[in-house]
């Protein structure tokens, strides 16, 4: 069984794309602490945390020697990221995403599924698709730009401490957590 050096790993990717499941089973695998942004960031009712509030329940989090997180908040990179010594991007066709949106979201309304503080999901404000309340849009609104921002990031000096692995189909992101 092969391992990797790092301990300190974030997962992105678009919504729908399977970042929290990956960095999930990945933090179980490597004993690490498994962070969810989202989590962090929605308090109870759908209420958010704040910027100045998300931003000390991040910092707070990644202080730990050893961690996986899931989430792409760009209003915290500047604390995650520095930290992190590797991303997992997955990459993923954008029909792809949209098809595991579309499933995660119906099985999480349909089995009433307890999201974050006493959070469920909501059907009616996900086919909102004009709404920043959908998922759905801001899958739309966020692919391309994930697609063309990541790339400059990594190549940024401020990130070129990050080891990158890159996913573009599910399957070798399967092969990869296989091997560790």
């Amino acid at each position: 069984m092969a391992s990797i050096p790092y301990r300190r790993i974030i997962v992105v990717g678009v919504t729908g794309s399977g970042k929290s499941m990956l960095a999930e089973q990945l933090a179980r695998k490597l004993g690490l602490v498994y962070i969810e942004l989202d989590a962090l960031y929605w308090k109870p009712g759908w209420v958010d945390s704040g910027n100045a509030e998300f931003r000390e329940k991040v910092d707070h989090a990644t202080r730990a020697p050893g961690w996986v997180l899931a989430g792409n908040y760009a209003k915290v990179r500047d604390i995650i990221w520095p930290r992190a010594e590797a991303l997992v991007w997955l990459d993923y066709p954008f029909l792809l995403a949209l098809g595991r949106l579309w499933s995660r979201t119906w099985h999480r309304w349909w089995t009433k599924e307890l999201l974050w503080g006493t959070n469920y999901e909501r059907l009616l404000p996900q086919f909102k698709l004009w709404s920043k309340e959908s998922l759905f849009n801001w899958l739309v609104q966020s692919y391309g730009r994930h697609k063309q921002q990541y790339p400059q990031l990594f190549a940024s000096p401020d990130y070129s401490h990050l080891f990158v692995f890159r996913f573009k189909r599910p399957g070798d992101t399967e092969k990869w957590l296989d091997i560790l």
